[in-house]
């Protein structure tokens, strides 16, 4: 997204930053962390210290009304939240297809909504395969996993974002520029994580 309001990481302004690098140094406030899918939105919330991501609710998507959105308002009105951390869903590869496009869309008008509170993208890659395997290793059957994943994708999301950044600065101020990656598993590990997300699919059936 260019042009004025990059936001942290990327330029004076409240709209979504977005970078590869280290994530801006970590001041005290909560996070909100947000998966943004095609039907519904996963949303994470972190404490007040910047240290546990936790998950919070599971948006149903409403394109028409964008009821999502003004719910995801409130909540980062409601916590008083000092940024919000949303995952950028790029291909293996590094580039951006269909998904991201959807999500940039949905980041811009969230933005508009929730400024000055800045907006902060981060690599998703393989978090919804890592979000069904910690639910895997917690028990979670398959058919509660559908409506979970989202908002353990958003945990994912945000505590790699919290684990990768030093603490002390506000958003969008001192540190590297960009977004942070989220920690996710490595492209060497993907098809064994994704093959092990489906044999406890499997199993579970």
């Amino acid at each position: 997204m260019s042009g004025p309001g990059n936001g942290p990481g990327g330029g004076p302004g409240n709209g979504p930053g977005d970078g590869s690098g280290s994530g801006p140094d970590l001041r005290r406030g909560v996070r909100i962390g947000v998966d943004v899918g095609s039907v519904r939105v996963g949303v994470a919330a972190s404490d007040p210290g910047g240290v546990l991501a936790v998950p919070v609710t599971t948006l149903a998507r409403d394109k028409r009304h964008n009821a999502d959105i003004e719910q995801l308002v409130q909540i980062v009105r409601d916590r008083q939240a000092v940024e919000v951390v949303v995952g950028l869903p790029r291909q293996m590869s590094g580039q951006e297809g269909r998904a991201v496009q959807l999500v940039r869309q949905y980041v811009e008008v969230l933005a508009e909504r929730i400024a000055p509170v800045p907006v902060r993208f981060v690599d998703e890659r393989l978090t919804t395969v890592a979000a069904h395997r910690r639910m895997a290793e917690r028990g979670v059957r398959s058919r509660a996993r559908r409506s979970l994943v989202d908002q353990e994708a958003a945990v994912q999301i945000l505590q790699h974002d919290l684990d990768s950044r030093p603490r002390g600065g506000a958003p969008g101020v001192a540190g590297s520029t960009g977004a942070s990656s989220t920690g996710a598993p490595s492209t060497e590990a993907a098809s064994a994580d994704a093959a092990s997300a489906d044999a406890a699919s499997q199993d579970e059936r």
